[in-house]
């Protein structure tokens, strides 16, 4: 798809005399390309006849969920693991004001630098519950040399549930088996975090 086509696609619709693709086209011959067009504020955007307030917030909205991608992505690419507080600042972000319970697995390269993460479980406080077949489908699928398990606590407690542990230990001895070691599981509470590792029960 043209870069003209792909800002359609954001402003949905177009205006009286206008269709939606030449509205774009417009946005871009005025401001000579995306990266440009991306750095405009909202009032810059609205100066363009069809282009309101709403169509301008969904167009930033859009660009900042791509610088934030980029970001992330090249922070992956740059940064090998190396404690378990580094894993925490990045998903304690992500996680912070979440009120469901989820349960992430984190591949990581034979470099211990992050590949890919997905969310395998949602759910309600204490109810976010996973087994290994899942969580090795993920780490399978994606090549991972090894895995980092991340948890939140929406409760504020970072602090491991017996059954926390337990479901650990299934999950590290199917690891073993697979030859895909579970480096650590770490638990997101708010700002804070605990590591298995650092506790000593992995």
């Amino acid at each position: 798809m043209t870069d003209a086509e792909l800002l359609a696609i954001l402003l949905r619709t177009g205006k009286v005399g206008k269709s939606v693709l030449t509205l774009a086209q417009e946005l871009l011959n005025r401001n000579g390309s995306l990266a440009m067009l991306a750095s405009k504020s909202i009032s810059n955007l609205t100066s363009i006849v069809g282009i309101g307030k709403d169509k301008a917030a969904t167009l930033q909205a859009a660009f900042e969920i791509s610088r934030r991608i980029q970001s992330q992505s090249k922070w992956f690419s740059e940064n090998k693991i190396t404690s378990p507080k580094e894993v925490a600042d990045v998903f304690i972000p992500l996680l912070i004001d979440d009120l469901k319970e989820k349960f992430i697995v984190v591949c990581l390269n034979t470099a211990n630098k992050i590949i890919r993460y997905e969310v395998i479980s949602v759910g309600n406080l204490n109810s976010s519950i996973v087994h290994p077949r899942e969580i090795f489908k993920v780490a399978i699928e994606n090549n991972s040399a090894s895995i980092i398990l991340i948890h939140n606590h929406p409760s504020g407690n970072p602090e491991p549930s017996n059954e926390d542990i337990q479901i650990t230990k299934k999950i590290v001895e199917s690891g073993k088996i697979l030859d895909i070691p579970v480096f650590d599981h770490i638990i997101i509470a708010g700002t804070s975090h605990s590591s298995f590792v650092e506790k000593h029960l992995l």
